[in-house]
């Protein structure tokens, strides 16, 4: 177990002798893990592996300058950082190449990410926080290259501001913002856009970040000619270094240098820790001995002289030199070392697959026993017996060998009325029961707090309540929060000092200060990466992206990261980030675009929100900050400047997440929409009753979830017509609502006119009104479908329009 050590200067020399000979033997096992890893890959007992070997002296290193309380934001060959650190053994090392399930085994995602993905378990069985500040902290990984730095930016920021912002309650979370953030990331991923965005971002911010670059000269196949400006990733970024004007400190150390490596962390560490200056280590002379992954031989692109040169700069291989030129150890003493650990890894590979297969054996012999039963009963003996006996032969089967095999037997007996197939076909339902779960959990919260199970509270009003302009509502709600929760925060373009560009934040910075109400620079990605690492750390922060269009920008950091850290984790992390927007209905490509179809499928696992006023925009912030899960909310870009009445009880009415709202009831048909598109329909709903035709009309208000309670489909049961009208491009939100009404919630067996979609063009919004009127549904279209609805189903009372 990793603990906190001292400066050399300040220890014996045994004891700087133990550290140094702990580190190797970390290193050692490291290693030896990597070398097993890739055989059980090439054996066929795990699918990929992607090795941290050729990184481990300098993450050795990291770790030594890693204190309780900071956050790591890594790269999938950390495994060495987080042996060192105490977050990872070799066991845990196995159980998630083989994709454990249980969360007990594989404490790194429950099998829901190939090995190499790390995190640490911040939160309590309820849901509750742990106290960060006694343990070491690891972000969860993810795959995507560069995507680790947008959230290290926040996790950084959080240092800053409980350091600055002084009446927030920072226990568990901070001490006096003493915490750095350590980002790792490979020199070929410091190409991506993500990286530069981030740096640019934290040079701005000046945040207790340090950043690890491990440059082994190549990005799987690609040397760094083709990668990076001058082959130098260091060389490129020095303009970031700082001088009279505040920047990044960058280090440059070779990374089998490992007293300068030391030397380096430990300064890096200081800088960040003490004053908040953003550190860049670019990590030079690094091998990677078994190539890029399973999946492929650095043999084939590394020529002789790389390959002999990455065997003689090995940093183990110049560790151990290093331990015996300076007299830490015998050559004996080391290769029983060496021995003793080898021996361990091998016997925690063998704890792992034991404990992995066994399960999975257990239930085979269960299936075979079964089906045995079945063929001695069945007319078609022979060909479950086949079913059987190819089960038996699977040695190490997985679990989807034996649901397979089992499943298929069932349809040889389905015109048999037996009491072993009843057994069977029970058995399969448990077995499937019992797995799903562990593949499919947590994609939300499913903790008694979660926000679906948030209590709806009304808006109150008084006798004569105001009529103010929705912004209004919107501003003074926030400031309720803002006074409320004493953690919360927003940020963004233009969110500060003009309070927002919609006015919603007006006056808010000067009341609550810039640290709590901020501006942030043109930078999508980032201003979301903020979002998740203040989540990480415990504040409620609301990260604003100007436009619903913009956040393409930031899309692929929401649905990557934001949107599966609850799944990824199996619930040991959570980032209740709000995400703020506006858009719909207004002027242009770009300031009227509706992706929801898109947004709909790229971010299960947040909350998609869309009100239709201030008033239930102000009521979703409400009921999130009750709650502690990520939600997108897009307010209408339109409905600013319209009249609302104010609410008397601000901050503390609630609109329900899950519920859809039956604005007009009605008996010939149910229209469903939401957002700016609804008080069209609205609108249309009344003009409907001049010629005779009562519609039910529906505020879808929130896409993800949709009508938990399935009220459309009693609706539609009592209409019998169904037409969702949707400013979405055709196939988007519009298909995603009909089948969650139509074949989900069951509304087919009410229907008697086939159920339609009216929703936008192909294309994006041309500019203007005349723009919008052609290129979306308008009040016309509505009214002419609907019309056409009820003339088919009675040409006589509503003769044809045109």
């Amino acid at each position: 177990m990793h603990t906190e050590t001292d400066s050399p200067k300040d220890i014996t020399f045994n004891d700087f002798k133990n550290q140094v000979l702990y580190d190797y033997r970390i290193a050692v096992m490291s290693r030896e893990c990597s070398l097993l890893g890739r055989r059980e890959v090439l054996t066929g007992k795990a699918k990929f592996g992607i090795f941290g070997d050729g990184k481990e002296t300098p993450q050795l290193a990291m770790a030594r300058a890693f204190k309780n309380g900071d956050f790591r934001s890594g790269y999938y060959r950390d495994q060495t950082f987080m042996m060192a650190i105490g977050s990872l053994t070799a066991k845990h090392f196995f159980a998630g190449l083989y994709a454990h399930t249980d969360i007990e085994k594989e404490p790194m995602s429950a099998g829901r990410q190939m090995g190499g993905h790390f995190l640490s378990h911040n939160l309590n069985e309820d849901g509750s926080w742990k106290n960060l500040m006694q343990q070491k902290n690891s972000s969860s990984d993810i795959s995507p290259t560069a995507a680790q730095m947008p959230r290290l930016l926040g996790l950084a920021q959080a240092s800053r501001i409980y350091r600055e912002a002084g009446d927030m309650d920072s226990t568990n979370f901070s001490d006096n913002g003493n915490e750095v953030a350590w980002g790792t990331i490979g020199n070929a991923s410091t190409s991506e856009g993500l990286f530069f965005e981030t740096i640019n971002a934290a040079g701005v911010l000046q945040v207790p970040m340090v950043i690890s670059i491990w440059d082994d000269m190549y990005g799987i196949s690609v040397h760094a000619r083709h990668q990076t400006t001058k082959e130098d990733i260091s060389e490129v970024l020095k303009g970031f270094q700082r001088d009279d004007k505040p920047g990044f400190e960058i280090t440059v150390v070779k990374g089998w240098d490992y007293p300068a490596l030391v030397e380096a962390y430990e300064s890096a560490g200081r800088l960040a820790r003490e004053e908040h200056v953003p550190v860049l280590i670019h990590v030079t002379e690094l091998t990677q001995p078994q190539g890029h992954s399973t999946s492929g031989s650095h043999e084939r692109y590394k020529n002789k002289e790389r390959l002999d040169w990455e065997r003689a700069h090995d940093c183990n291989v110049k560790m151990r030199e290093w331990l015996l030129d300076n007299g830490f150890a015998t050559e004996e003493e080391l290769i029983a070392l060496e021995k003793e650990v080898k021996k361990e890894v091998r016997e925690a590979k063998k704890e792992a697959w034991a404990e992995f297969i066994f399960p999975v054996k257990s239930k085979k012999k269960e299936a075979i026993a079964l089906l045995d039963s079945l063929a001695g009963k069945s007319a078609n003996k022979s060909f479950i017996n086949k079913l059987k006996n190819d089960l038996i032969a699977i040695d190490e089967p997985a679990k989807k060998d034996i649901l397979s095999l089992s499943r298929r037997a069932l349809r040889y007996v389905i015109h048999e009325n037996l009491e072993e197939k009843d057994k069977l076909a029970v058995w399969i339902e448990n077995y499937l029961d019992e797995e799903q779960p562990k593949y499919s959990s947590h994609l939300y919260s499913e903790l008694p707090d979660r926000a679906t199970a948030i209590t709806e509270i009304a808006p109150q009003y008084g006798e004569d309540p105001e009529l103010v302009d929705g912004r209004i509502v919107i501003r003074d709600n926030f400031d309720k929060l803002f006074s409320k929760y004493s953690n919360a925060l927003v940020f963004g373009e233009d969110s500060g000092n003009i309070g927002d560009v919609n006015q919603g934040l007006e006056g808010l910075q000067k009341k609550y200060g810039e640290v709590r109400v901020a501006d942030t620079g043109i930078r999508e990605a980032t201003i979301l990466g903020q979002g998740i690492g203040l989540a990480l750390r415990g504040l409620r922060p609301i990260a604003e992206i100007q436009y619903l269009d913009y956040i393409l920008y930031a899309l692929q950091t929401m649905s990557d990261d934001l949107a599966s850290l609850h799944y990824r984790t199996m619930g040991k992390q959570k980032a209740p980030v709000i995400v703020r927007t506006r858009g719909h209905r207004l002027e242009g490509i770009w300031h009227a675009g509706s992706q929801m179809g898109g947004l709909i499928h790229l971010l299960r696992g947040m909350y998609i929100l869309t009100p239709r006023n201030m008033t239930k925009a102000a009521g979703f912030y409400n009921t999130l900050m009750e709650s502690d899960e990520p939600a997108l909310i897009i307010e209408s870009l339109n409905g600013y400047r319209l009249k609302e009445y104010l609410p008397e009880n601000l901050g503390e009415f609630r609109t329900p997440i899950g519920k859809i709202e039956i604005v007009k009831e009605g008996k010939d048909i149910t229209l469903l929409s939401y957002g700016s598109t609804f008080r069209i329909v609205e609108q249309v709903a009344k003009d409907l009753l001049e010629v005779g035709i009562d519609a039910e009309v529906i505020d879808a208000q929130t896409l993800l979830p949709f009508d938990i309670r399935h009220e459309t489909a009693e609706s539609v049961k009592k209409t019998n017509r169904l037409l969702i009208i949707d400013e979405d491009v055709p196939g988007g939100a519009s298909a995603y609502l009909m089948q969650e009404v139509v074949e989900k919630q069951g509304a087919y067996r009410y229907l008697d006119s086939a159920p339609q979609t009216l929703s936008a063009q192909p294309h994006r919004p041309a500019y203007g009104t005349d723009g919008d009127y052609f290129s979306k549904p308008n009040a016309e279209d509505i009214f002419e479908r609907v019309y056409g609805i009820m003339h088919e189903t009675d040409p006589v009372k509503y003769p044809k329009l045109r």
